[in-house]
């Protein structure tokens, strides 16, 4: 791969359930150590994008490049090497209730040990190393003990995070990482993500329509309407874009291009 090529590249994707069109092709390219951010409304295909470049939805048309290689054309045998260098922070922090946060932080390295794509790795050993994770995101090892409900949203945030840079992927995918949070825990996330990717020197894509938080984590930001990224641009140009679509977005105005169906 030329340092010329992204490590993320999107070519005309497109994927519609029924007669809904979701993605109507999207473009994007993401070079490899830097952070993008998809902005746009609930519904518009945010969370469908990140699945098809996961592998969870089939896109109906379109390419992903991985380092150069088109992973649509792959079997699942031969992307689960792609798959593997991707971490994961989900929305709700998907963590496991029957698990222990120190057990969650390091499933994914214990499942792929057991399934010989990984290290061998004790139950001992696993403790210490999500104990040094859980410092990483800015907690005490000893919070290890604890079950996921016994966790506040923001540490369950943490949590998750913890276990998304847990394997050192060289991609990260980050869905709403501020949802449910009030702003200050929302700007500790945010620095928290940026901070992860920098020292891992990971390639960032995040989903949010919190505009606070693609300033903080994103080198440079798109926005996904009727199934297209319309906009590209840095984060300090996201309230003066010169769109007038995405000017409404951002600002929050109700009169604009963008229509939403309200009724009583």
């Amino acid at each position: 791969m030329s340092d010329a090529t992204p490590k993320i590249r999107i070519r005309g994707l497109k994927k519609a359930f029924g007669p809904k069109v979701v993605l109507d092709g999207v473009d994007l390219d993401v070079m490899g150590g830097t952070s993008f951010v998809v902005i746009g409304g609930s519904g518009t295909g945010k969370s469908v994008l990140l699945r098809c470049i996961l592998g969870l939805i089939t896109p109906d048309a379109g390419s992903i490049e991985i380092d150069g290689v088109d992973v649509t054309t792959l079997s699942s045998r031969q992307r689960e090497p792609y798959m593997a260098r991707i971490g994961m922070l989900f929305q709700n922090g998907a963590l496991f209730d029957s698990l222990s946060v120190w057990e969650n932080v390091t499933f994914g390295l214990v499942a792929a040990a057991r399934a010989g794509h990984g290290p061998r790795i004790t139950r001992a050993q696993a403790r210490v190393r999500a104990g040094a994770l859980l410092e990483q995101v800015g907690m005490d090892p000893a919070v290890g003990a604890l079950s996921p409900s016994e966790l506040s949203g923001g540490m369950q945030k943490r949590v998750g995070l913890a276990r998304a840079i847990a394997a050192r992927p060289e991609i990260l995918f980050f869905d709403e990482p501020t949802t449910g949070l009030d702003p200050i825990m929302g700007a500790v996330i945010d620095g928290l993500i940026a901070d992860c990717v920098r020292k891992l020197g990971s390639t960032a894509i995040a989903i949010t329509h919190d505009m606070a938080s693609a300033q903080r984590i994103g080198d440079r930001v798109g926005m996904l309407y009727e199934g297209r990224l319309i906009w590209q641009g840095p984060p300090s140009t996201l309230f003066d874009s010169g769109n007038p679509v995405v000017d409404q977005f951002t600002h929050g105005r109700r009169e604009g291009p963008i229509k939403i169906d309200v009724r009583s």
